[in-house]
């Protein structure tokens, strides 16, 4: 595949991921599949969208811009489980400050768990996956699929705030931050079980991505 057909793929996956940014658009498919088979097409869509332009950056013409060394994979490992952990922890929970949120009228300040440390923990995890994978391939097809990704995810969160703050209207948007901002760092869970589910879910959500690599991917991960 040259440089065309990889500009090709990437222009795919942006068109794909702005769905959610257009509001007719995700209304009519909303209502043609309802918001559930919405949420789980759009999510079958993304990730495989991610697929294909991972396997293309492979495919591109290879220009070395840095060499990979030992430790580079040792970081990547240790940051796919902080990747892990972290969508672990923050899907299907209440979330009213950014997107995917589940029974976000239900928020609790003073048991917001991992929103406590931040309001964009799926960005979070987005940036810090795009982070590690920058610093083990150093090729320049590589380079510009992760820099453009984990830009991608730093600056959305900026956009999400002004969009929330907009939606929720900006009394209700400062009280929940300042409600937010004073709730205690160290927070008592719900449920210590739900709290073990979910790592356990980390956890072999990172072992299944390790072992799945190579088919996936086309590169092993150890």
């Amino acid at each position: 595949m040259g440089w065309a057909g990889f500009a090709a793929v990437f222009a795919g996956f942006l068109l794909t991921h702005s769905i959610p940014l257009r509001p007719a658009v995700k209304a009519r498919l909303v209502g043609a599949l309802g918001p559930r088979g919405f949420g789980w097409a759009y999510s079958a869509l993304s990730l495989a969208m991610l697929t294909f332009l991972i396997r293309a950056a492979g495919a591109a013409p290879y220009l070395q811009l840095w060499y990979q060394m030992g430790w580079h994979r040792h970081v990547a490992h240790l940051g796919m489980l902080a990747v892990c952990l972290i969508l672990a922890f923050s899907i299907a929970r209440p979330n009213p400050f950014s997107f995917g949120g589940t029974r976000n009228d239900s928020f609790d300040p003073d048991r917001a768990g991992i929103v406590r440390r931040t309001r964009h923990p799926v960005l979070l995890a987005l940036a810090l996956w795009a982070g590690v994978h920058l610093l083990s391939n150093g090729d320049l097809a590589h380079v510009i699929l992760f820099a453009v990704l984990g830009g991608f995810a730093i600056a959305g969160q900026t956009l999400i705030d002004r969009r929330k703050r907009r939606d929720l209207g900006l009394s209700h948007w400062t009280a929940l931050v300042s409600a937010r901002k004073a709730a205690p760092r160290l927070q008592r869970p719900l449920s210590w079980r739900g709290v073990i589910l979910r790592g356990l879910v980390g956890l072999v959500v990172f072992a299944a991505l390790i072992l799945a690599h190579p088919y996936v991917i086309g590169v092993p991960a150890l």
